[in-house]
């Protein structure tokens, strides 16, 4: 993931009813691979530490769980994994729907998963790609659906299974019984970016059992350590809040103004929370670089929203390469 559509350090105002009424300061970088798949924001807090939570979460604990990551071969990746030393939790175990996958563990100790994919943007060499969705727990699952499926648009069940998993016995907790539902898209993804993201997927779980479920970031600081929040590329803004708000889903923070992240990249930033309080970022970008050396922009507020960037433009991206 060495490709930065930004990469700066400023204040969070609009994170301050997640940071307990403190401004932080915080370093961000959004970074995507150009081999395909979707981007992902690295958050370090700098006014700070980012910490872990005082006790372990296990799977079922309310929040995202587990990052997904594809690759065009899965031994290969997993041989990368090893070769640069990284904790490998799970191997040679198969998804409800017949999938081959592994787990690894990375140097913060969070869960990664890693699928085989056919689908890709460019030929870059290198075993991995990028993000293609998460698995996030919930308390009640038809809940969850009426944000992710009715108004997000991950209507599309691929599976919906009940049970104890073989994928998922090495993970911390899951041994026990849950209902697992992966969904994605009945429609295709449509933007800028669509053709180098591709198709992505969330998988919602909720833990069957009588345990006592925790919510992963209650108590804690938006930037401590963890899947902090869920985050969507959108377009007219306004219009979407609108919606959100009357499916009781409205923002809970909004820059309403445009946000500067950094000289380069212009954006609307909200946050909206699902049942259980999962942090949702909604994102609509009007300025991000393409040649920031050269003072190539992209100005999304003048193009059709629908419309993909032209690959040209895409594979441009190369030249912002973090090679280091």
């Amino acid at each position: 993931m060495n490709i930065p559509l930004f990469n700066a350090e400023a204040h969070a105002p609009l994170m301050m009813i997640y940071t307990k009424g403190e401004n932080i300061n915080k370093r961000a970088a959004m970074v995507m691979n150009l081999k395909g798949g979707a981007a992902m924001e690295i958050v370090q807090p700098t006014s700070f530490k980012a910490t872990h939570a005082d006790q372990n979460f296990e799977l079922g604990d309310l929040g995202i769980f587990i990052g997904t990551y594809k690759t065009p071969d899965l031994k290969i990746a997993l041989e990368h994994f090893k070769s640069n030393g990284q904790k490998i939790i799970s191997e040679g175990v198969k998804t409800p729907n017949g999938k081959e996958t592994f787990f690894v563990q990375d140097p913060d100790g969070l869960i990664l998963q890693v699928l085989e994919s056919n689908e890709w943007y460019t030929g870059y060499n290198h075993p991995l790609g990028g993000n293609i969705g998460c698995t996030i727990a919930c308390s009640d699952i038809d809940e969850a659906r009426k944000l992710y499926s009715d108004i997000l648009s991950y209507d599309k069940p691929i599976y919906d299974k009940t049970g104890v998993f073989e994928d998922w016995k090495d993970l911390p907790g899951g041994n026990r019984e849950f209902r697992r539902v992966l969904l994605g898209r009945s429609n295709p993804n449509k933007g800028g970016f669509n053709k180098l993201s591709g198709a992505t997927q969330i998988e919602l779980v909720q833990d069957l059992t009588d345990r006592k479920k925790t919510k992963m970031y209650e108590g804690r600081m938006w930037g401590d350590i963890g899947f902090v929040h869920l985050g969507f590329d959108v377009r007219n803004m306004v219009d979407l809040g609108e919606k959100l708000d009357k499916a009781g889903f409205g923002f809970t923070c909004d820059t309403k103004d445009v946000l500067s992240m950094g000289e380069s990249t212009r954006v609307h930033c909200t946050y909206i929370e699902d049942p259980d309080g999962t942090l949702i970022e909604l994102i609509e970008v009007y300025k991000i670089p393409i040649l920031e050396k050269l003072g190539i922009y992209l100005n999304v507020e003048k193009r059709d929203p629908n419309k993909p960037l032209p690959d040209a433009m895409l594979k441009a991206l190369k030249f912002m390469r973090i090679k280091d």
